[in-house]
Protein backbone atom coordinates (compact mmCIF):
# COMPACT_ATOMS: atom_id res chain seq x y z
CA UNK A 1 0.00 0.00 0.00
CA UNK A 2 1.68 3.67 -0.83
CA UNK A 3 1.48 6.36 1.29
CA UNK A 4 0.03 9.50 -0.49
CA UNK A 5 0.95 13.41 0.63
CA UNK A 6 -1.97 15.67 1.03
CA UNK A 7 -1.82 19.47 1.83
CA UNK A 8 -4.61 21.63 2.94
CA UNK A 9 -5.88 24.69 1.02
CA UNK A 10 -6.42 26.54 3.75
CA UNK A 11 -3.83 26.41 6.33
CA UNK A 12 -1.08 24.29 4.66
CA UNK A 13 -0.88 21.36 6.47
CA UNK A 14 0.78 18.55 4.89
CA UNK A 15 0.25 15.15 6.09
CA UNK A 16 1.07 11.81 4.36
CA UNK A 17 -1.64 8.84 4.72
CA UNK A 18 -1.15 5.22 4.08
CA UNK A 19 -3.89 3.97 2.42
CA UNK A 20 -4.67 1.59 -0.75
CA UNK A 21 -5.10 2.36 -4.02
CA UNK A 22 -8.22 1.50 -4.51
CA UNK A 23 -8.89 3.79 -1.18
CA UNK A 24 -10.70 7.30 -1.63
CA UNK A 25 -8.62 10.24 -1.34
CA UNK A 26 -9.22 11.94 1.81
CA UNK A 27 -11.26 15.68 1.27
CA UNK A 28 -10.45 17.32 4.76
CA UNK A 29 -7.30 18.55 6.90
CA UNK A 30 -7.03 16.89 10.03
CA UNK A 31 -6.05 20.22 11.65
CA UNK A 32 -9.11 22.73 10.45
CA UNK A 33 -11.48 20.40 8.31
CA UNK A 34 -11.16 22.14 5.89
CA UNK A 35 -10.74 20.82 2.07
CA UNK A 36 -7.40 18.95 1.09
CA UNK A 37 -5.30 18.03 -2.11
CA UNK A 38 -3.65 15.23 -2.97
CA UNK A 39 -0.06 16.10 -4.42
CA UNK A 40 1.25 14.81 -7.50
CA UNK A 41 4.45 12.89 -7.74
CA UNK A 42 4.24 10.73 -3.99
CA UNK A 43 2.79 7.45 -3.66
CA UNK A 44 4.45 4.18 -4.32
CA UNK A 45 7.89 3.88 -5.39
CA UNK A 46 9.64 0.78 -6.33
CA UNK A 47 12.20 -1.31 -4.73
CA UNK A 48 14.54 -3.24 -6.14
CA UNK A 49 15.70 -6.15 -3.76
CA UNK A 50 18.12 -8.66 -4.10
CA UNK A 51 21.72 -8.95 -5.47
CA UNK A 52 21.90 -9.02 -9.61
CA UNK A 53 18.32 -7.60 -9.91
CA UNK A 54 19.10 -5.55 -13.19
CA UNK A 55 22.41 -7.95 -13.89
CA UNK A 56 20.42 -11.43 -14.19
CA UNK A 57 16.89 -10.15 -15.14
CA UNK A 58 16.94 -7.13 -17.73
CA UNK A 59 19.77 -6.14 -18.97
CA UNK A 60 20.77 -6.71 -22.39
CA UNK A 61 23.00 -9.19 -23.41
CA UNK A 62 26.24 -7.95 -25.10
CA UNK A 63 29.15 -9.61 -26.89
CA UNK A 64 31.49 -9.80 -23.50
CA UNK A 65 28.61 -12.29 -22.07
CA UNK A 66 29.04 -15.04 -24.46
CA UNK A 67 31.37 -18.43 -23.47
CA UNK A 68 35.13 -17.15 -23.70
CA UNK A 69 36.16 -18.81 -27.07
CA UNK A 70 39.23 -21.32 -26.99
CA UNK A 71 42.11 -19.34 -28.37
CA UNK A 72 44.51 -21.06 -30.37
CA UNK A 73 48.12 -20.09 -30.47
CA UNK A 74 48.95 -18.86 -34.47
CA UNK A 75 52.08 -21.28 -34.37
CA UNK A 76 50.22 -24.51 -33.53
CA UNK A 77 49.56 -25.12 -37.24
CA UNK A 78 53.53 -25.08 -37.73
CA UNK A 79 53.54 -27.87 -35.28
CA UNK A 80 54.79 -25.34 -32.32
CA UNK A 81 54.64 -27.34 -28.83
CA UNK A 82 55.60 -24.56 -26.37
CA UNK A 83 52.32 -23.32 -25.02
CA UNK A 84 50.25 -26.45 -24.33
CA UNK A 85 47.76 -25.03 -22.62
CA UNK A 86 46.85 -23.20 -25.37
CA UNK A 87 45.92 -26.02 -27.77
CA UNK A 88 45.70 -30.31 -26.88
Amino acid sequence: MPTYEYECSHCAHRFEVFQSISAKPIKSCPKCKKPVKRLIGTGSGIIFKGPGFYATDYRKKTKNDEAPKHRECPKSKEGCNACPQAHP
